[in-house]
C-alpha cells in the first residue's frame, strides 16, 4: 500500500499540468509521497475550500497550488488552511508584503509543531471575525 501523501499539488485545470507536472516530478525524485488534483477556484469553489479545510486533518503538510490565467487558487485554499501554501506561478507572499512571508513561515513550522498549527488556526478564525465585522459595518452603512 503507498505511504499516505504529505503534500498536495493542485492545479485550477488540468491545462495547468505542464506548469505543475514538475512539481510533482521533484517531490517523486526525493520519494516525498503525494497527491496531484484538480481544484477549481471558480468552478469548483466548494470542494476547494473542503480540500483546504481538510487538508492538516488528511496528513498534509505543504500544499503547491498552481493556477492559470485567474491565479486565484493559492490565496483561496491559504485562507482556509493553516498550512503553508506555495503558489505556482504567482507566489502567495507578494510584493512588499514581509508579514505574509511572516506568516508563511509560521505555517511551515506549524507543520512540525501541533501547537503552532493551532495557534495559526485561531489567528485565521480572528481574520475570519474582524472581515465579518467590517463587512456587517459597511452593510449598516448602506
Amino acid at each position: 500500500m503507498p505511504e499516505a501523501p504529505i503534500v498536495g499539488v493542485i492545479m485550477g485545470s488540468d491545462s495547468d499540468l505542464p506548469v505543475m507536472q514538475p512539481a510533482s516530478d521533484a517531490l517523486r525524485e526525493f520519494e516525498i509521497p503525494h497527491e496531484v488534483r484538480i481544484v477549481s477556484a471558480h468552478r469548483t469553489p466548494d470542494e476547494m475550500i473542503a480540500y483546504g479545510r481538510e487538508a492538516a486533518s488528511r496528513g498534509l503538510k505543504v500544499i503547491i497550488a498552481g493556477a492559470g490565467g485567474a491565479a486565484h487558487l493559492p490565496g483561496m485554499v491559504a485562507s482556509v488552511t493553516p498550512l503553508p501554501v506555495v503558489g505556482v506561478p504567482v507566489g502567495t507572499v507578494a510584493v512588499d508584503n514581509a508579514r505574509n512571508a511572516g506568516l508563511l513561515a509560521v505555517r511551515i513550522l506549524g507543520t512540525g509543531d501541533p501547537t503552532l498549527l493551532r495557534k495559526m488556526e485561531t489567528f485565521q478564525d480572528q481574520l475570519r471575525e474582524l472581515v465579518l465585522e467590517k463587512d456587517r459595518r459597511i452593510q449598516a452603512d448602506k
